[in-house]
């Protein structure tokens, strides 16, 4: 059943459609390996980088929200539901337990990474099907790319 008529031909929606709902989901596995690790670091640098967590989780939940609305602009049901996130995100397992700072940020720099390459794969494939969608793709890749760069400058020494 479709709610909203989209503007797009049916085979560009189908495109565009792929790639809104993969980046929900990494955008919520996002904001959820985030969090996870935001309770469990330890170390010397637990205050800066517990800190620094809440901003990744607070841009991924953001940038979650515009997703799905995209998507329900163009009559495609966005799908956020913890069985569809756990089982097509892009970003790997988290271990559980306490994490020590610098393997915090690692992990961070990580799913970061693997949440930049699949955004840079989606603002490819939408250019020509959607340049509105890849607008939202460039502009999530940029905001990501700087927590990513962030991160990284946390363990260099």
């Amino acid at each position: 059943m479709n709610v909203v008529k989209s503007p797009l031909p049916e085979t560009d929606l189908k495109v565009v459609a792929g790639a809104l709902q993969g980046a929900l989901v990494d955008l919520i596995d996002l904001s959820l390996v985030a969090k996870q690790v935001h309770w469990n670091v330890t170390g010397p640098r637990f205050r800066s980088v517990h800190l620094q967590l809440d901003e990744v989780v607070d841009t991924a939940r953001g940038h979650s929200d515009t997703v799905a609305e995209r998507a329900s602009a163009l009559g495609v049901s966005p799908d956020g539901r913890a069985a569809t996130v756990a089982g097509t995100s892009g970003i790997g397992v988290v271990n559980e337990g306490w994490i020590k700072d610098v393997d915090a940020v690692n992990t961070l720099v990580e799913a970061l990474g693997a949440v930049i390459g699949r955004m840079r794969e989606r603002i490819e494939a939408t250019g020509e099907p959607d340049p509105v969608s890849q607008d939202i793709f460039i502009t999530i890749t940029a905001d990501l790319e700087k927590h990513h760069w962030m991160f990284q400058a946390e363990n260099r020494g």
